[in-house]
């Protein structure tokens, strides 16, 4: 009996204590160091970040805790938008968003089909 009582005790003080998600969170800030300061997000929040960029200029970036996040890529020709959503706890700590899958697929492709043709010398 001692034994089971001792494993239960065990078990119970190894049990997390539900605390919530953290995110960074900051609002319209230039450079990513400015955005280390960490909220606690409410139940059903993800973490957000949002990055507008401008082309050879600078970056907007902001992030947060948010209840209906959803990711969004927008390109401008000028620039871009990059919505990125994430559920770990300070997970959006990168201000550079996520690459596009797509973009990246497409290119990994494209060497595979195209590399036997450049890398054969007739």
């Amino acid at each position: 009996m001692k034994a089971f009582l001792v494993l239960f005790l065990g078990a119970v003080l190894c049990l997390d204590s539900g605390s919530s998600l953290q995110c960074y969170r900051c609002v319209s800030q230039l450079s990513n160091s400015k955005c280390q300061m960490k909220e606690d997000c409410k139940d059903n929040e993800t973490c957000k970040t949002d990055v507008i960029r401008v082309v050879g200029l600078f970056n907007i970036i902001s992030k947060g805790c948010d209840s209906s996040c959803q990711s969004l890529y927008q390109d401008f020709g000028v620039g871009n938008r990059n919505i990125s959503c994430c559920s770990s706890d300070l997970c959006n700590a990168n201000a550079a968003g996520s690459v596009r899958y797509s973009y990246g697929m497409a290119a990994g492709i494209a060497a595979s089909v195209l590399w036997p043709f450049l890398n054969n010398r007739l």
